[in-house]
């Protein structure tokens, strides 16, 4: 299956660069995958679409301000973006970080005289940096930014933007960029969710440089997903397995709501709680076990989850449990871009793209 085929064209207008306000204003492309029916909604509609009884899974990751600006010790700007702390060791703590602005190890300068050797280069285009201090948290609370990502064109982000590039239930902090479908909840449209018989459970995937590293393979099946720390917890896997059970709708909210879902979900169907590493690619040609409907944004063109949408609009809903192995994905049917139609009514009609853009609804 080539890249080639996921490419759109789309202008650049319709780059949302600023959230819509409130949050649940959204509009909503409700996509049905066997009618292939279209309905034009709001997100706030949304408590319309579910039903009595559906189970409804988000992710609770919490952006952290994981991107420092400073120099080399030589001159020159650079630009880190913290992905995860690997190891702490006396008064220095090792870091996961891509660097930009310099390609060659070499000392890096940040403000209070804090500094960081680039000691290792990892395969995947990673750095490990040294730092001169411990306690990296707190300074990163004064000095450290949103990580907003390139398309949202800001010299730095807003002071709403701390509030907005979050969404209202992050709880558990460790992510570099936001699991953004939920940008459309608030706290009232949750309320009405859960009185009308909805279940609202969250697990973590802790969102990283695994999610939005472009796939740069034109074979889509050479693509390699970086490993990104999920967590599902024992009651919520209890849960989602009666939920099972009783033939209720699991309704993921985001890509990677569902990574973490098809991850903890064996063959025969059964989900277990646990932490661990998510690598799962997902692509068309995937056979879904865990997930009945997807709450996802419009994605970008050559991203793992643009790829892991059109899979799931283009699979006929779930079946019987698959053998297909975690971190793997079966290209059994060799669909094109499924959602294309889709994207291209969208843009027709004036939907806002990525993050800070609309939605889509695909049962």
């Amino acid at each position: 299956m080539n890249l080639s085929d996921f490419h759109y064209a789309l202008p650049a207008g319709a780059i949302a660069q600023e959230p819509v306000n409130p949050r649940d204003h959204s509009k909503l492309l409700v996509l049905d995958r066997r009618s292939t029916t279209v309905q034009h909604k709001h997100f706030y509609d949304l408590v319309d679409i579910l039903r009595p009884g559906d189970f409804l899974v988000t992710n609770s990751t919490k952006v952290f301000p994981a991107r420092l600006r400073g120099r080399k010790k030589s001159g020159g700007k650079i630009e880190v973006l913290l992905l995860s702390p690997s190891l702490l060791a006396g008064e220095a703590v090792s870091w996961r970080a891509l660097v930009r602005g310099t390609t060659k190890p070499t000392e890096l300068v940040f403000p209070e005289g804090v500094s960081a050797l680039m000691t290792n280069r990892l395969d995947n285009g990673e750095w490990t940096l040294q730092f001169s201090r411990n306690g990296l948290r707190s300074y990163l609370d004064r000095h450290g930014e949103m990580p907003l990502p390139p398309y949202i064109k800001r010299s730095a982000p807003k002071a709403t933007d701390l509030v907005r590039y979050q969404t209202v239930y992050a709880e558990t902090e460790g992510a570099v960029a936001a699991p953004t479908a939920g940008f459309h909840f608030t706290p009232d449209l949750l309320e009405r969710i859960h009185a009308k018989g909805v279940t609202v459970r969250s697990v973590v995937l802790h969102v990283g440089w695994g999610t939005f590293r472009p796939v740069r393979t034109e074979r889509i099946e050479d693509h390699q997903m970086l490993p990104e720390s999920y967590e599902v917890s024992e009651i919520v896997a209890e849960e989602l397995n009666a939920a099972r059970r009783e033939h209720r709708r699991l309704i993921a909210v985001g890509t990677t709501a569902v990574r973490t879902l098809e991850t903890v979900c064996d063959a025969s169907g059964v989900f277990h709680g646990g932490r661990g590493a998510a690598d799962l690619f997902i692509y068309p040609g995937y056979r879904f076990k865990a997930v009945d409907a997807l709450i996802t944004n419009f994605h970008l063109p050559d991203s793992t989850p643009l790829l892991l949408a059109c899979a799931f609009y283009a699979s006929p809903g779930l079946a019987a449990p698959s053998p297909v192995g975690r971190g793997t994905a079966e290209p059994r049917v060799r669909q094109p871009f499924s959602l294309r139609s889709a994207y291209e009514e969208a843009i027709r009609e004036g939907y806002r793209f990525y993050s800070y853009g609309d939605a889509m609804f695909i049962e």
